[in-house]
């Protein structure tokens, strides 16, 4: 399938949404993209995403304004919010920030939710190639239940699939190299869109640009695996992943469901890393504007499971309030080496909540991550057979950057959350 080579390894990147919610501007986009440019370039990471409501003037913070005005051009299409992006001004749109971007050497994404404004289909606006008109492919009941702004599209009407196209056409315009179609993948009052998901695939293949596909929110159902794999790069496994120890807990068990279905540009997505500063604009959910309220044994053993897994990699934070300690986590070259480039990765084993994941690289070493998300200290054992090995082989530990020497079984103590990613090799 042509649209897996646009996703050969895990994207990495940096996404709005964490640091800035709904509100954030052309300038922090800008600074954000600088500091990836000047201190994560090189480590792999190169996608810069503008997260949710950049079309609307009224954002400020994480909460969403019900029945906001939006900016929207006459076939029906929403525009950046020129107050917040000015060099989307007479009808630029994301353009000038996409070209910034690439000036970079860097990737550009964009968030969009599922379906056609509101607005659109109350003012019964054109569609850009069809006869029909917004009103004509609105599904008026197919809502998403946390943010007001758009309808549904009714994949059955005649002008549906003119009216996504339209949209892919302007983004691939914008050089968008990038989607996150929200309101999509899992539904509190509906089924997964898989129609609605049918029609964005094809209008990416229409636009004649590479954009990765990745669907939000989760958990998207398993049984829709197939098809996720069909039409998109990458799907969330989970409703929005936050810096809370339950949450990372449970991950474990929506990694064990999924491993099988990751594949090269198929990547099941554990959400964005909230690490450094977040919520800098927030006023409601889970926190407000803080440093990342997991430990510093909690970042590691977040940072090993979704290497381990080969889940994108998405930032979520201020990257340039970043302290040393983050900036370590996001340029270890032998860590990243295991999320891009091993293989056959899979739960070795887990007894209660001591677990162990491994995988192999390109040049047949063995990586082993071992995971101790108990209350209390414990004790990890891993023997070679255990790893379909059968000779003493040279041990390093990822993190610490430590030799181990010849090993012929690995055991480690590990604190609470805690976790340690080796390579046999």
């Amino acid at each position: 399938m042509k649209h897996q080579s646009f996703a050969p390894t895990p994207p990495m990147g940096w996404n709005s949404w964490d640091c800035y919610g709904a509100s954030v501007t052309e300038e922090e986009v800008k600074g954000n993209a600088d500091y990836i440019q000047e201190h994560l370039k090189r480590f792999g990471w190169e996608y810069v995403v503008v997260d949710i409501q950049w079309y609307e003037p009224t954002a400020d913070s994480s909460r969403y304004h019900a029945f906001a005005p939006l900016e929207m051009d006459e076939y029906s299409r929403l525009l950046p919010a020129v107050n917040r992006f000015p060099s989307a001004i007479n009808g630029a749109g994301f353009k000038p920030l996409g070209d910034y971007i690439h000036s970079l050497g860097l990737k550009f994404g964009i968030h969009i939710m599922r379906g056609i404004p509101r607005q659109a289909v109350h003012a019964n606006t054109a569609i850009l190639g069809s006869d029909q008109r917004a009103r004509d492919i609105a599904h008026p009941n197919s809502i998403c239940p946390w943010n007001t702004d758009m309808y549904g599209i009714d994949p059955s009407q005649e002008g549906a699939q003119a009216y996504y196209n339209s949209l892919f056409e302007l983004y691939a315009q914008w050089g968008v190299d990038f989607i996150k179609v929200d309101d999509i993948a899992a539904s509190r009052l509906y089924d997964t869109h898989l129609k609605e998901i049918e029609l964005i695939h094809n209008a990416i293949n229409h636009c004649g640009r590479d954009i990765v596909l990745s669907l939000s929110p989760g958990p998207a159902p398993i049984e829709y695996a197939q098809s996720f794999k069909e039409n998109a790069n990458m799907w969330r496994m989970t409703d929005d992943f936050w810096d809370q120890w339950d949450l990372l807990y449970n991950m474990f068990e929506r990694c064990e469901v999924w491993e099988k279905h990751v594949a090269p540009g198929s990547w099941p997505d554990c959400d964005m890393l909230p690490l450094g500063h977040l919520g800098l604009r927030s006023v409601d959910g889970p926190g407000g504007d803080r440093w990342t309220r997991f430990t510093k044994d909690e970042q590691k053993t977040m940072m090993t499971l979704w290497s381990i897994f080969k889940s994108p990699l998405m930032f979520g934070g201020e990257l340039r309030d970043n302290d040393e300690w983050t900036l370590s986590l996001l340029t270890n070259e032998d860590v990243l080496n295991v999320n891009q480039h091993s293989h056959s990765n899979r739960l070795l084993y887990r007894l209660n909540d001591h677990v162990v994941w491994t995988a192999k690289g390109k040049q047949d070493e063995t990586y082993v991550a071992l995971f101790n998300i108990s209350e209390s200290e414990a004790t990890l054992n891993v023997s070679l057979e255990q790893l379909g090995l059968f000779e003493p082989k040279q041990g390093k530990e990822l993190w610490k950057q430590q030799d181990l020497g010849s090993i012929d079984e690995i055991e480690t103590v590990l604190p609470p959350h805690g976790s340690s990613l080796i390579r046999l090799s």
